[in-house]
């Protein structure tokens, strides 16, 4: 009885142990943790690309990587235009629309020009190059002249667009040129690139013609010195009047002498 009763504990012992290798070295315990570790952060990277379609545009960072455009970055940095379009891109759905010259444009003005406008006109002339709404190439061929600016409109601030098959013209009354290429574009933000400054005319109109009424004005007055010397020539009256004079009392005397001749003759006789 006893030997049976250690038997039927061993073959007990031996099935638990059998049972828990088994146990131990099944591949079931191990896989069921896996996927709570895999699965879950893939979709923590997208946020951040849907979050940015347009807030953190930068202009100057768009003109610095196309290159040629320092002396524009300048003037957007300096008059905090900059600051302007970065508020504008972020709270405005109409879009911006920027004329951007490039250094060579710059280049093309009498030197010294910049450095001739007060901040004031330095900002205005900024603004003349950036229009309050998204404008595509396409766009330009049914937009109304003339486009209004962030500088104003009206006639002293003209900016007319004409579009033709190849070529989109611009025009101030101070400069004629067109667009020379696309620096960047989206659905909120157009970049062109031109060659020359656009001049606006309440700034460059009417500085530039003041120095030309001056000039000839002073040259009057010289030419009409001349024209009274040349009745100087009266004076030759005046010495005709003397030599007549003169010639009469010549004549007179000659002929008192006459005279007194003729009288000493006839006493002689």
């Amino acid at each position: 009885m006893k030997q049976q009763h250690s038997i039927f504990s061993f073959s007990m012992l031996f099935l638990s142990i059998c049972y828990i290798n088994t146990f131990a070295q099944s591949p079931t315990a191990a896989p069921a943790q896996a996927p709570a570790v895999v699965v879950a952060q893939p979709p923590v990277a997208t946020p951040t690309q849907a979050a940015a379609p347009h807030g953190i545009t930068n202009v100057t960072k768009i003109l610095e990587k196309a290159g040629h455009f320092t002396i524009f970055i300048r003037l957007l940095r300096s008059t905090q235009e900059e600051n302007h379009l970065f508020s504008a891109l972020n709270d405005s759905s109409s879009g911006v629309t920027i004329f951007a010259p490039t250094d060579g444009a710059f280049s093309e003005l009498k030197s010294g020009t910049l450095n001739t406008l007060s901040d004031g006109d330095k900002s205005e002339l900024v603004k003349f190059h950036v229009v309050p709404t998204f404008l595509s190439t396409s766009q330009f061929q049914t937009v109304s002249n003339p486009l209004g600016t962030w500088a104003g409109t009206g006639s002293r601030l003209p900016l007319n667009v004409t579009s033709y098959p190849n070529s989109v013209n611009i025009t101030t009354g101070l400069t004629n040129t067109s667009l020379s290429g696309t620096v960047y574009t989206d659905n909120q933000l157009a970049i062109y690139k031109i060659e020359k400054v656009l001049l606006p005319k309440d700034i460059f109109a009417f500085k530039a013609p003041a120095p030309a009424p001056a000039a000839p004005a002073p040259e009057k007055p010289t030419k009409a010195v001349p024209a009274a010397n040349a009745e100087s020539p009266v004076d030759p009256v005046d010495i005709s009047r003397a030599v007549t004079f003169m010639h009469n009392n010549v004549v007179g005397s000659l002929v008192i002498v006459a005279a007194a001749m003729f009288a000493c003759h006839v006493e002689g006789f």
